[in-house]
């Protein structure tokens, strides 16, 4: 029997690519996201690849999305599988300058909404005795970097979540929490983000294929592992924070001034964070075929 797949973030970045994976397998699909021009196109590619396919344009900021995302799913599936909890949106700018509104909806989004998809799942999961929550985190919840403190906390706050969530499930042994970190993704997000800093965003390198984090999303859902990190970073960073704090600190400033954050000036934007920027979407932000420098 096909796997019902719900995925929220389903319309653009790692969860249009893992939508594009699991429609390759047969899974029937519910995508969610803000933008009703982005799923739409997503849901087409996922249906010629011979996928059913449900959308939602649903805000999981908001305090009954992850709730209505359930029931949709389950009025138009009957069960739910897997959930994978993808939406995300980003934010540049220092501590001082990054408006409330902007670092309240980073959280609400990045962290409370995926909090919320959980209680509205559980019930669902323990009534079937099964059922399988991917939380894609990232190596920012493992480390820290400047410019992005609120991305930061809220994916430190996902990480502990999940941990603290899994530990509670234990005694329920068909219901699997698991979480993906990536680190740099070549997806959209960056040119989507909140900037409040007066210069261009880019991804810090080394950048990799949201494919990649896919295949670790469908392959963790299957496998024993419970965390699993996507990219070269993750092991560099992790190991350099851990055993010389000290000297992290001043290379990911470096490293954030030279390559994240580029001299070309940027205006002031809240990008996508507060309310939707409507287009098709994509997979890729066209990352990948950036040089690591370019003239300032």
């Amino acid at each position: 029997m096909p796997q019902v797949v719900v995925i929220t973030g389903g319309s653009r970045g790692i969860g249009r690519a893992t939508a594009l994976r699991f429609a390759r397998q047969g899974a029937r699909l519910v995508l969610v996201a803000r933008d009703e021009e982005a799923l739409a196109s997503a849901a087409a590619e996922c249906r010629a690849r011979g996928a059913e396919v449900q959308t939602a344009s649903i805000d999981l900021a908001l305090a009954d999305g992850p709730q209505r995302a359930a029931d949709i799913a389950l009025l138009r599936f009957g069960r739910i599988d897997v959930w994978v909890a993808s939406a995300s949106v980003f934010s540049y700018g220092s501590i001082a300058d990054t408006p409330d509104a902007v670092r309240d909806r980073v959280i609400e989004t990045n962290l409370t909404g995926h909090m919320r998809a959980a209680r509205a799942v559980l019930p669902h999961f323990l009534a079937r005795g099964t059922g399988t929550i991917v939380f894609v985190g990232s190596l920012y919840a493992q480390v820290a970097g400047p410019y992005v403190s609120s991305y930061v906390a809220a994916k430190h706050g996902l990480l502990g979540f999940t941990r603290s969530l899994r530990q509670e499930m234990l005694a329920h042994r068909g219901i699997r929490v698991k979480i993906v970190l990536p680190a740099s993704i070549d997806t959209p997000i960056y040119q989507r983000a909140s900037n409040s800093t007066g210069r261009t965003p880019f991804p810090l390198p080394p950048v990799v294929s949201a494919d990649r984090v896919a295949r670790a999303v469908v392959r963790v859902t299957r496998g024993p592992r419970h965390e699993v990190g996507v990219g070269a970073a993750q092991f560099v960073t992790r190991p350099l924070q851990f055993f010389a704090p000290r000297v992290y600190d001043r290379f990911i400033r470096t490293l954030q001034h030279a390559l994240g954050l580029r001299r070309r000036p940027a205006p002031t934007t809240t990008g996508a964070v507060l309310a939707p920027q409507h287009d098709p979407g994509a997979v890729s932000g066209g990352w990948s075929r950036i040089p690591l420098r370019r003239p300032r």
